[in-house]
């Protein structure tokens, strides 16, 4: 399994992020990115597997007008500067995407300037989409081109020219060998052409194998695109939708309906893509500006991390901050924001998303367990997630009064992993209560909040695992702990341990060593 199928992603719009001036007007470089290492401890917190920046390259204004694919836009920094960052991020344990905007260019694009100047003696009029000298163009040229949905900022490139293709290879070639990049967010995706996408995909998968491709469609069959022959995700925009409108509308039916048909156990449409799943980005409202209340803030973040897919957080959204479109303009979902500043936001949704952020990566089920709807009303609903004998129940109540929902279980013990508290369980039947605006993750065994001191019987032995410690296994044999670890790839806890009886060295995830099988401990603390 690759890193990215079990990953948290953090996403940053840089521009807006470092307050960078609106337009690039020359000059020397200015290193405002710098500040993104004051966050990795943030990022830490989270959970945070890899950041996606958006365009971070030289351009005209927002940053999906490219002007120069190998240099870091002026007003965030430099390469040199850039390439410190990702090697830091790294060091952290955290990948680097970026965006690849290869659908179009700005006017200020060296190939195009050079058609500006040579017209039709430039050796360049056949990279850009539908260019003739028949008229001139809404910018005045004496020529007319294609703009991408009618902007005539941004120039569509011939992406079935060999040679425009070829360019972008090299540039993506540059930035893996000199920022070791982890993968790519190709934007406005559905507008590139497909073979395009097979050479790119077997040109990266060739250098890196677990690099990945991830595309952004707002509309269509996710499978066109995201398929062994070209990219490994797309943007979930239908859930996108489906999550904030079965709030306002207090109709957990539609989300429900759009998680089975794109994974559900019995025959979803996409049950083998890891979709790229988010409640807010830099070209949508915020969130909390959605939302008709702001009570349904925690329960949109628990559905966001557990249903099937990639769950991303837009950077501030985990502090609930607001940001509407005005005036046909996006500036205020891409604020210029200090983490200092952010103990004035939603403190109670950030502790909420970090909690949720250690829960996703204590349980495989939840991360990558298939998704099986098990009560679904308009304003409660209750799922749960297996995988390899692990089942994760999730329950939503957006109701603005408690609620109880009754399910059957073969675990004899549960507890509520958010809360921290058990849930009742009698006869194979678990009860829930659950207070208003509220969600609850119950799993079988609380490995998160359980600390070794609550526990005083062998058959309640300690949740937390130490070098030294012997365990008896359920089969018999037994053996001594080496050590934890972190899985390089899923940041998942990992229990190192040794036969006492031949020496053979052993590892498994922390909560599979501790749980149950049936009624008996796997591993029981000698």
């Amino acid at each position: 399994m690759s890193w990215y199928e079990n990953a948290i992603i953090y996403h940053i719009y840089p521009l807006g992020f470092c307050g960078a001036p609106k337009y690039n007007e020359g000059g020397g470089p200015v290193r405002r990115l710098e500040k993104v290492l004051d966050w990795i401890p943030h990022f830490k917190e989270m959970n945070v597997d890899a950041v996606y920046f958006g365009p971070v390259f030289e351009s005209v204004e927002h940053g999906y007008d490219t002007t120069d694919y190998k240099t870091i836009d002026r007003r965030l920094g430099d390469n040199d500067m850039f390439r410190h960052i990702c090697d830091t991020l790294h060091e952290n344990g955290i990948r680097v995407i970026l965006d690849g905007v290869f659908n179009h260019v700005g006017r200020n694009f060296w190939a195009f300037t050079d058609i500006q100047q040579n017209g039709q003696n430039s050796p360049y009029c056949g990279w850009f989409q539908n260019l003739n000298f028949g008229g001139p163009s809404p910018c005045g040229d004496p020529f007319w081109y294609e703009g991408w949905n009618g902007h005539y900022n941004l120039v569509k490139l011939d992406l079935q020219n060999p040679d425009v293709c070829n360019y972008l290879l090299d540039a993506v070639n540059y930035w893996m060998d000199e920022f070791h990049i982890d993968g790519i967010r190709f934007d406005a995706a559905d507008c590139i052409d497909f073979n395009f996408f097979k050479r790119i995909r077997a040109f990266c998968k060739g250098k890196d194998p677990e690099f990945w491709l991830m595309g952004e469609i707002i509309h269509g069959d996710y499978n066109r695109w995201a398929n062994p022959e070209m990219l490994d995700s797309v943007t979930n925009y239908e859930c996108y939708k489906g999550i904030y409108s079965s709030h306002n509308d207090k109709n957990y039916f539609e989300i429900d309906y759009s998680i089975n048909r794109q994974s559900g156990s019995n025959g979803g449409i996409y049950r083998n893509i890891r979709l790229y799943n988010f409640v807010d980005n830099h070209d949508v409202d915020r969130l909390a500006s959605t939302v008709n209340d702001e009570r349904y803030l925690h329960t949109a973040y628990t559905l966001l991390y557990c249903m099937p897919g990639i769950p991303s957080i837009y950077y501030g959204s985990e502090y609930g901050i607001h940001g509407r479109k005005e005036n046909n303009s996006d500036d205020n979902l891409r604020p210029c924001l200090e983490l200092s500043a952010m103990e004035h936001e939603n403190i109670g949704l950030y502790r909420h998303i970090v909690k949720l952020g250690r829960i996703y990566r204590a349980y495989p089920a939840l991360r990558t367990g298939s998704y099986r709807t098990v009560i679904i009303r308009n304003r409660q609903m209750l799922f749960a997630k297996e995988l390899e004998g692990q089942t994760v129940y999730v329950a939503l109540n957006l109701d603005d009064q408690p609620c109880d929902m009754q399910f059957g279980t073969h675990y004899h013990a549960l507890a509520d992993v958010i809360g921290g508290g058990a849930v009742r369980v009698e006869n194979g039947n678990a009860f829930v209560h659950m207070e208003p605006f509220t969600s609850m993750i119950i799993v079988q065994d609380d490995i998160v909040n359980l600390q070794p001191e609550a526990k005083e019987t062998p058959a309640e032995q300690p949740r937390e695992v130490s070098a030294g410690q012997r365990y008896r296994h359920f089969k018999g044999g037994e053996y001594t702990v080496v050590c934890t670890a972190t899985h390089s790839e899923t940041n998942e806890e990992m229990v190192v341990y040794q036969s006492d009886t031949d020496g053979s060295i052993w590892v498994r995830p922390k909560s599979m060593f501790m749980d149950s099988v049936g009624d008996t401990e796997r591993f029981t603390l000698l």
